[in-house]
């Protein structure tokens, strides 16, 4: 029977489902990915994205499904003004949104290109405020209320976004939104751990803080300088939370953002929410942000890396050639293509097993009794160590050319 757990696409544990596991899971009954990858991705050190590479790359995510596109930051330069004009002119389906600081001129500057709402950001820790910006605390408060009350007044849909919130006080960063809620404006608030600080753990309790002090649609922002960007999204929401901010692949500063392949697909299979997205098209979405931005993408990078539906232990291979390509789920979590990722593959080295080179013979169509397949399995391997790593068709032809005829 078709279980959440254990469907045609994809085979996971039970123990996920749970009801001592999931119980206390409160999902908001609509959750959206807001992409962030033309802004907050385009801030990874050395990246750049021209105004027509935003488009093609906002052309796609559209295509995905995502909810909503944070285009860029029209203050940072004139490219990035007519990209985010650009995007919004061309209705491609999701929200458009753009940054400002809380300035009025920003939120000015972000109305004037047409886009549905703003990311009003202001600095949050005492720290910051002190050491970086030189103001009072009294002065946050003052600058987020005028420029979030601004971008109401311009007919923006406001996030409040309050960097480093994670490593403040939580009583300053309570009055903080409380003051702004009242007395400015904010249509969600964005929960930000810019330095990617906080832990798993600890966003339940920052989600009901909040939630006592506000009654606001929540936003999880979070960075992934602990690998926890993904893991700590999810959290935020199993806990009511209805937006994630993600990236493609966590592109970004310092290690990157919350990863949105890896994001949604945990939600889709190992908590069963469907968020609406085009699963097929998380890689080629991925590869275009690749070919663009030059960012090199690991093989085994999750949902996305070329490797993942490749063979060569033994044993794997032993265990996909027992049980057919009708149960690959034996094999793999899911199927490639749910996630637009290329066929399954076995390779040859070091570490084949008999199973592999009888997949291949299979494959260029040559037939050798077990004394041979040894023979054969026995070179393979030592080429895979002189070549450390995978040999070719062309070598494997070669070495069965050898081993048949002599």
């Amino acid at each position: 029977m078709d279980q959440k757990w254990n469907t045609d696409r994809w085979f996971v544990s039970p123990w996920n489902y749970l009801e001592d596991v999931t119980s206390k899971f409160a999902f908001a009954d609509k959750i959206k990915v807001h992409d962030l990858t033309l802004r907050d991705g385009e801030q990874q050190a050395g990246l750049c994205f021209l105004k027509d590479e935003k488009v093609r790359i906002a052309e796609k995510a559209a295509e995905l499904g995502v909810h909503r596109i944070e285009a860029g930051a029209p203050i940072v330069s004139s490219e990035d003004e007519a990209a985010v004009r650009e995007i919004a002119r061309r209705n491609l389906g999701p929200e458009i949104f753009a940054l400002a600081r809380c300035r009025v001129s920003d939120v000015e500057q972000v109305a004037d290109t047409g886009v549905t709402g703003a990311i009003v950001e202001i600095p949050c820790s005492e720290q910051m405020l002190e050491l970086a910006y030189r103001w009072p605390l009294e002065k946050a408060i003052e600058l987020s209320v005028e420029a979030t009350n601004a971008a109401h007044d311009l007919g923006l849909y406001v996030v409040f976004f309050p960097i480093d919130s994670t490593r403040t006080d939580m009583t300053w960063y309570l009055d903080l939104i409380t003051q702004v809620a009242e007395h400015g404006h904010m249509d969600a608030l964005a929960l930000v751990d810019t330095a990617g600080v906080l832990s798993p753990h600890a966003i339940p309790y920052l989600v009901k803080a909040t939630r006592e002090r506000i009654h606001k649609p929540l936003e999880a922002h979070f960075h992934n300088d602990f690998g926890l960007g993904v893991a700590n999204t999810i959290s935020a929401i199993t806990s009511g939370v209805s937006v994630a901010h993600l990236t493609s692949m966590g592109i970004g500063e310092r290690a990157g953002n919350a990863p949105l392949e890896e994001t949604v697909a945990a939600l889709l299979m190992l908590y069963g929410q469907d968020i609406g997205l085009r699963y097929d098209l998380l890689r080629e979405y991925a590869m275009l942000v690749k070919e663009i931005s030059g960012v090199p993408v690991p093989g085994n990078r999750p949902i996305v890396g070329d490797d993942l539906f490749q063979m060569e232990a033994g044993i794997i291979t032993d265990w996909y050639r027992n049980v057919g390509d009708d149960n690959l789920l034996q094999v793999f979590p899911f199927l490639p293509e749910l996630v637009g990722q290329s066929k399954e593959s076995v390779i040859l080295g070091k570490k084949s097993g008999a199973a592999s080179i009888y997949i291949w013979l299979e494959k260029i169509g040559v037939d050798a009794d077990r004394e041979q397949v040894r023979e054969i399995l026995t070179r393979v391997k030592l080429m895979g160590i002189k070549k450390k790593g995978a040999i070719s068709e062309l070598d494997f032809r070669a070495i069965v050319d050898q081993v048949i005829n002599s």
